[in-house]
C-alpha cells in the first residue's frame, strides 16, 4: 500500500508542474566534502532540477543522516529515499553479482576505464539489472575510486612490517589479500575509519589517496602512506527507487539519463585530478611516503593472478547463484574496451569524456523500457 500511494504521489507531483513538485530524498553516507558528494551529487542534483524544469527536485542527506551505508539499498527499495549511492561491498548477500565485480576491481589499473565498464555493465547486463530490480531499485551508473593505497599509523614497507596489523578493508578480495599478508582485515564503515585510526582499533586502512584531503581528511590522523597499488573500489552512484523511476515518465527518464552521462565523467575526472594534489599536500604536512619492497610487490602479483580465475566460481558456490562467469567476462571485456577508447581523447576534458560516455552508453538506453 505504501508503494502504491508513493507512486501516485510521484505521478501527481510531476503532472502539476514545477511550481507544485514535491521534494524527493537523495541519500549518501559520505561526508559533504567527499568527491562523490561534492562532485557526484551536489551538481548532479542541480542539473536534474534544471533539466526537468524543477519537476524533479531532490533534497540531499549526506553523512548517513538519513540512512547508513549498510541499509541504503533496502531504504531505496522501501522508498525511504528515492535516490542513493550504493556500495556493493556493504551488501554482498543482497547483490552477489555486483559484489563479484567489486572484487574483480582488485586487479584494475585504470580507474576511469573501470568506472565506465561498470556503468555499461549495470545498464546492459540482464542479470545485474534483475539483481537490483529484486530489491525494488534501478541502477544507473557506477563509480570507481582511484587505486587504493595503504594509509597507516606506522611505517609499512615489507611483509614483516604488515604482519599482525589491523587493516580496514572493503570486500572479499581486500579481506583475503590482507589476510594473506598475515594481517587482520577489519570491516568498518568509511565514516568510522578516522576515529578507528585515532583510537587504535585499526592500524591502517586501504583507501584511495583522495581520502587524505577530502571526505575523511585522513591526512589529519595517519602518519605514513605505502605506495602499493591495490586495485580500486566500486559502487553504484545513482540507484533509484523502482516506483519513482517508473512514474516520472519517459521524458524525464531521458533527461536523467542524459544528465547522468556528464556526471559520471565529471566524478572520474575529479578523482583523477585530486590524487596528485592529495599526495603533494600529504608530503607538505609531513606524512611519510614509503615505497614497498619486493616482498610486498611479489605478494600482490601472486594474489592478483588468482582473483580472476577463482572468484566467479567461489561466488557461485558461496552466494548460491548461477555461475557468474558471463558477468565477470563482460565486465573485464568492457574494461579493456574503455581503456582503449580513453586513449583516443583528453581524459581531463569533461566535454570530451562526457560525449564519449553518452555516445557509447547512455544514448543507447531506451527510456521507454529501461528499468520498467
Amino acid at each position: 500500500m505504501r508503494k502504491i500511494l508513493t507512486a501516485t504521489a510521484v505521478s501527481l507531483a510531476l503532472m502539476t508542474g514545477a511550481a507544485r513538485a514535491d521534494k524527493y530524498q537523495a541519500t549518501t553516507w559520505l561526508a559533504p566534502s567527499h568527491i562523490l558528494t561534492s562532485v557526484g551529487y551536489v551538481p548532479f542534483l542541480a542539473d536534474v532540477k534544471a533539466a526537468t524544469n524543477g519537476k524533479i527536485d531532490f533534497e540531499l542527506y549526506s553523512s548517513g543522516s538519513l540512512v547508513p551505508a549498510q541499509t541504503t539499498l533496502g531504504a531505496l527499495g522501501d522508498n525511504v529515499a528515492q535516490l542513493g549511492l550504493v556500495a556493493t561491498s556493504y551488501t554482498p548477500s543482497e547483490l552477489p553479482l555486483s559484489g563479484l565485480i567489486n572484487d574483480l576491481a582488485f586487479v584494475a589499473k585504470n580507474d576511469m576505464a573501470t568506472a565506465f565498464a561498470l556503468t555499461e555493465t549495470v545498464l546492459t547486463n540482464k542479470r545485474i539489472k534483475d539483481e537490483f530490480a529484486k530489491h525494488g531499485t534501478v541502477a544507473l551508473a557506477g563509480y570507481s575510486t582511484p587505486t587504493y593505497l595503504m594509509l597507516c599509523m606506522r611505517d609499512v614497507r615489507d611483509l614483516n612490517a604488515v604482519k599482525g596489523l589491523k587493516i580496514r578493508t572493503a570486500g572479499t578480495a581486500q579481506n583475503e589479500w590482507v589476510a594473506s599478508l598475515g594481517a587482520i582485515p577489519v570491516a568498518v564503515t568509511a565514516a568510522d575509519v578516522y576515529s578507528g585510526l585515532e583510537r587504535g582499533s585499526i592500524d591502517c586502512t586501504l583507501t584511495d589517496p583522495t581520502s587524505l584531503e577530502t571526505g575523511l581528511k585522513l591526512w589529519e590522523v595517519v602518519k605514513t602512506i605505502t605506495m602499493l597499488e591495490q586495485g580500486t573500489s566500486l559502487g553504484v552512484t545513482y540507484v533509484y527507487n523502482k516506483d519513482f523511476w517508473s512514474n516520472i515518465g519517459p521524458e524525464n527518464r531521458r533527461k536523467l539519463l542524459d544528465v547522468t552521462a556528464r556526471s559520471v565523467a565529471r566524478v572520474q575526472i575529479a578523482y583523477s585530478q585530486a590524487v596528485s594534489k592529495a599526495l603533494k599536500g600529504s608530503q607538505e604536512r609531513g606524512l611519510k611516503i614509503n615505497e614497498p619492497d619486493a616482498s610486498l610487490v611479489e605478494a600482490l602479483a601472486k594474489f592478483r593472478a588468482n582473483v580472476v580465475d577463482t572468484y566467479p566460481g567461489r561466488t557461485a558456490k558461496e552466494r548460491r547463484v548461477q555461475d557468474p562467469t558471463d558477468v565477470a567476462k563482460q565486465f573485464l571485456d568492457l574494461q579493456a574496451k574503455w581503456t582503449k577508447l580513453l586513449e583516443g581523447i583528453d581524459a581531463n576534458n569533461e566535454d570530451a569524456v562526457a560525449k564519449l560516455v553518452a555516445d557509447e552508453i547512455f544514448s543507447k538506453v531506451d527510456e521507454k523500457s529501461f528499468g520498467l
